[in-house]
């Protein structure tokens, strides 16, 4: 039997009793590690797996390639693959591309290309998603960098996802590749709502304009449910009413809402997302904050055990692992204050900056050669005091992901999508 389609998934989810219905989980692929902690879980608790990787963590090697691991999209799905053979996982689990299209990676906006140019690269970087077995392609072209702090027409949006979704579904055709699925919409970043007026005016808009080409309907359109992530919290002010309007509006044209930004939410709000209507939110930055403070509690460990003498020496990760999340600016869109316009001299100065920037980009630095190599030290060294640093990280990520397995209903979830 070959594998649901998400299309299929959220279908099937959409017609299930209340009691049955979970709002899915999209994992934001910030490490190997997390992969491994993500499969383990979904292992035990018999859930689907929705990895969603932006351009800026997987990408072709000609594009600039990806922070994660140095992934392109081949790299990215064997190493999936590979973890799930070695775990024994045969559940679901789908590759699905965050934010793909014109202008997504950083520097194709701060170099301000042009719009020809920026659609042609998102559409290459799309080829690439298909030819390596990408289930989702997130369709959003509304990070313009000629639009600062306005709204971007919805119009504009219109015709440049319809054409997206055109040349995808061409290519894909003339490849022979089976039939994949589709995401579109985007969230605002100022922590705003989506109107249900122009979320309903964009899916008819939309599903009108695919249907005169003879184009699938995407699975999921994003809505802005107020939820905004700035630092390790979430700022937002997440609105239930206008959630679940959304979701019915959604719901009536066989589609599911998605939520961005969703890190770092109460259980309250969590435990609301199934019966609210939410199919699927997506959680990124909160793992590799969770990694990052995994790592940083080992030190704390190791420095323990040192002292005691009961290992023999200790690595530099944590000056290591500080200095490289300072220096990779990576952090700039995460901070709410002036601390952008400090050189990285200055930042490194400030010890308050430093343990900031650490928290929420450490992750930024895991697979620089440094970083790497001083991970492995801490490993070895704590092994010469039988601690298995590596099963400590994991148990901590699959704490963070089980947070929200439980409050949206997801155990059990795959084999309910079987009946």
């Amino acid at each position: 039997m070959s594998k649901m389609t998400l299309t299929e998934v959220v279908k099937k989810g959409l017609k299930m009793k209340k009691e049955e219905r979970a709002s899915m989980l999209g994992i934001g692929p910030m490490s190997k590690t997390l992969i491994k902690a993500s499969i383990l879980l979904a292992k035990e608790k018999d859930f689907p797996l929705i990895f969603i990787a932006s351009r800026n963590q997987v990408d072709s090697k000609e594009l600039g390639g990806g922070y994660v691991c140095n992934w392109d999209q081949k790299a990215f799905s064997n190493a999936i693959k590979e973890i799930a053979n070695e775990a024994g996982f045969d559940g679901l689990y789908y590759l699905c591309r965050d934010h793909g299209g014109p202008w997504q990676r950083d520097k194709e906006r701060k170099d301000h290309l042009p719009e020809e140019e920026a659609m042609k690269l998102g559409k290459q970087s799309y080829i690439a998603d298909l030819e390596n077995g990408f289930d989702l392609l997130h369709i959003d072209p509304t990070k313009d960098p000629y639009i600062v702090g306005k709204v971007i027409d919805v119009n504009v949006v219109l015709r440049r996802t319809v054409e997206l979704i055109e040349y995808v579904e061409k290519e894909r055709i003339a490849r022979k590749l089976p039939e994949i699925s589709y995401e579109v919409g985007t969230e605002e970043t100022n922590g705003g709502l989506t109107s249900v007026e122009s979320y309903e005016f964009f899916i008819q808009e939309l599903l009108k304009e695919l249907d005169k080409k003879g184009l699938p309907h995407p699975c999921f359109i994003v809505g802005q449910t107020g939820t905004l992530t700035r630092l390790t919290e979430n700022v937002g002010h997440f609105n239930a009413k206008a959630s679940k309007e959304l979701s019915d509006v959604a719901r009536k044209y066989e589609v599911g809402l998605k939520e961005h930004n969703g890190d770092y939410q109460d259980e309250a709000i969590l435990l609301a997302h199934p019966a609210l209507g939410i199919t699927a939110m997506n959680v990124a930055p909160e793992y590799g904050t969770v990694e990052t403070r995994a790592y940083l509690k080992l030190v704390e460990l190791e420095e323990m055990l040192f002292a005691e003498g009961i290992i023999s020496k200790k690595s530099n990760l944590k000056n290591c692992i500080r200095k490289e999340a300072v220096a990779s600016r990576r952090w700039e869109k995460w901070m709410t204050d002036d601390t952008v316009s400090k050189s990285t001299e200055e930042l490194l100065r400030d010890e308050n900056i430093i343990n900031t920037i650490t928290d929420i980009s450490g992750h930024y630095t895991f697979n620089n050669d440094n970083v790497k190599k001083e991970i492995e030290n801490l490993f070895e060294n704590l092994a010469e005091a039988g601690v298995n640093a590596e099963e400590y990280v994991i148990y901590k990520l699959k704490e963070s992901l089980d947070r929200y397995v439980e409050c949206f209903n997801l155990k059990g979830y795959t084999s309910r999508l079987k009946k």
